[in-house]
């Protein structure tokens, strides 16, 4: 019955599908994705959150939530889509005017653009580390930080979906490449339920097919 149900939902999902991520990776990776989906499917309705607070799957009624980066111990179901890279860079003008580390003894000598939270990770000789950093700007957009990258105000360290752009085209510069932390993964969680809606598991397919 189960086999004979998802062919049937395969070729004409329908209903409603409740989803959460985060906003900035929502807006321009996970919604995109939906919407080619739900374009596919006419007959599939999508109600969705964008919200960096990590909305509770089972109270609000969640279907399924995209998380980034490590998981914390749940009683959810994950499916792996992508992965990410945290890349430290920063602006020609800042390395000339400052110069560019080389060790991260380094960092404290430096002016850091910092997120919502004031530590950097890294890996060094194998091993995980995480340094506190600090400097005049804290701000928890990685597109203002990026803006403040580009004009020269300090190193950042952003996921690599922020800066790729702008180290493509030269605006910023990868620094501390040997100390860069392993790939860290993004995630597809839903509730334990032991029967996964079908239309569900088409979306949670065709996202981790297009995020490929």
């Amino acid at each position: 019955e189960a086999t004979q149900g998802l062919a049937s939902v395969q070729t004409s999902p329908k209903g409603k599908i409740k989803l959460t991520a985060p906003v900035m990776y929502g807006e321009s990776f996970i919604m995109p994705i939906v919407h080619s989906f739900m374009h596919d499917h006419p007959e599939i309705e999508v109600i969705a959150t964008l919200s960096n607070e990590q909305e509770n799957l089972l109270e609000g009624g969640f279907d399924l939530a995209i998380r980034l980066g490590h998981l914390k111990d749940s009683s959810l179901k994950a499916r792996r889509l992508s992965s990410r890279r945290f890349i430290m860079c920063a602006a020609p003008s800042y390395l000339a005017r400052f110069g560019e580390p080389h060790t991260l003894s380094e960092l404290g000598r430096h002016q850091c653009l910092v997120g919502s939270v004031d530590y950097w990770h890294f890996k060094e000789q194998n091993r995980e580390k995480s340094l506190r950093v600090s400097g005049r700007i804290k701000c928890n957009s990685g597109f203002a930080l990026v803006d403040a990258a580009k004009r020269g105000l300090g190193l950042v360290q952003l996921p690599d979906y922020y800066v790729q752009e702008a180290l493509d085209c030269g605006e910023l510069v990868e620094v501390l490449s040997d100390y860069r932390d392993d790939r860290e993964g993004i995630w597809a969680l839903y509730p334990p339920s032991h029967k996964l809606s079908p239309k569900v598991r088409l979306l949670i397919d065709f996202l981790a097919q297009e995020l490929a």
